[in-house]
């Protein structure tokens, strides 16, 4: 098979993670091609396969590659052969076969990289070096109140300031830990609001650490098939049919409502402030008891209350071709756990 390296963007979702992805893959050097989140999908299912053998091997190559073919943005021109993809696994895992799932990509127009955006797999980053010792990681930061303005009109995650806080710090959190573990050529830091404002700078910047060649055709990623095809999946994906949004920061300041604002930095500020952005209540200007009364186990039931509600609204009023878009991928999941059983046990 065709052999390739890694590029994992972490952080996240919600942070400009598919702006980047589109114009890396405008690069001949570089297949990114959209996420169906291998790994934070199949990974909690895992024990559903049991000790990884030639036979549960076979079927949770089969599984994945099925789940793939029907992601949301389809893979055009991505040959998933089940065959070759087993027979060229150096080892059972799931790390191994995700690699040789984006090798695939990579191969389909003779790229020399593949990239992954599914930003959650910084916290599998340890598996991936087992497969992929050598992957290059991509941290895309973005303030994380824009982050969770974003997530609150999505389809997808949570929906309220106090769960999109913890997700974030800790996503962030992750990304940090992981760069003090890495050597600087594995690893670099971007900033959503540096790319937006200077995208021109800020991609040479980052194509000088990947080792390719910057072309301007990559700030015309709104003109390739690759962003019409995202735009007309989903919704969430609709910017990316427009050039880029040089003002597109600070929109929380008119998403967020009474304690939003005061929630997300009492959870997330000391993480905010460690990533260069400014506290813009005055809740770490308060006493740390006034921080506390904000959080406590009465107020993370009250929350947890809202965020049910909110996220069954966000759903009420999707578009429905966004959510049938979905629906394969979420029949493929049901398969797998009716066929061990396991559809009514959580994840």
């Amino acid at each position: 098979m065709h052999t390739s390296s890694g590029i994992q963007i972490i952080g996240t979702q919600r942070s400009g993670s598919n702006l980047l992805r589109v114009i890396l893959d405008q690069s001949a050097e570089i297949a990114s091609p959209h996420p169906p989140h291998t790994l934070t999908t199949f990974m909690p299912l895992l024990p559903l396969y049991g000790k990884l053998n030639a036979e549960s091997y076979r079927t949770l190559v089969s599984d994945v590659v099925d789940y793939v073919s029907v992601n949301p943005v389809p893979w055009e021109g991505v040959d998933l052969d089940k065959d070759a993809i087993f027979f060229h696994s150096t080892r059972y895992s799931l790390m191994e076969l995700n690699k040789l799932i984006y090798e695939a990509a990579a191969a389909s127009k003779n790229a020399t990289y593949w990239c992954c955006k599914s930003m959650g797999n910084v916290h599998y980053a340890r598996e991936l070096a087992t497969a992929s010792p050598q992957l290059k990681y991509v941290f895309l930061y973005r303030d994380g109140r824009d982050v969770a303005a974003s997530f609150k009109k999505a389809v997808v995650g949570e929906k309220h300031s106090y769960h999109l806080a913890l997700q974030w710090k800790k996503d962030q959190l992750a990304c940090i830990h992981l760069r003090e573990k890495l050597p600087a050529d594995q690893f670099y830091a971007l900033n959503y609001e540096t790319l937006i404002a200077d995208p021109k700078q800020t991609v040479q910047e980052l194509c000088q650490f990947l080792g390719i060649k910057y072309v301007d055709s990559m700030l015309n990623f709104y003109e390739s098939r690759t962003s019409k095809l995202a735009a007309e999946a989903g919704e969430m994906w609709s910017n990316l049919k427009k050039p880029i949004m040089p003002h597109n920061s600070g929109k929380y300041r008119e998403v967020f409502n009474g304690d939003d604002l005061a929630i997300f930095e009492a959870v997330a500020g000391e993480v905010l402030q460690k990533l260069g952005y400014a506290l813009h209540s005055d809740i770490w200007a308060s006493s740390s008891a006034t921080r506390e009364a904000l959080l406590t186990t009465e107020k993370h039931a009250h929350y947890a209350t809202i965020n049910a509600r909110l996220k069954a609204e966000v759903l009420e009023k999707a578009n429905p071709a966004d959510l049938a878009n979905r629906l394969p991928q979420e029949q493929i999941i049901k398969r797998i756990r009716m066929r061990n059983g396991a559809l009514n046990q959580p994840i």
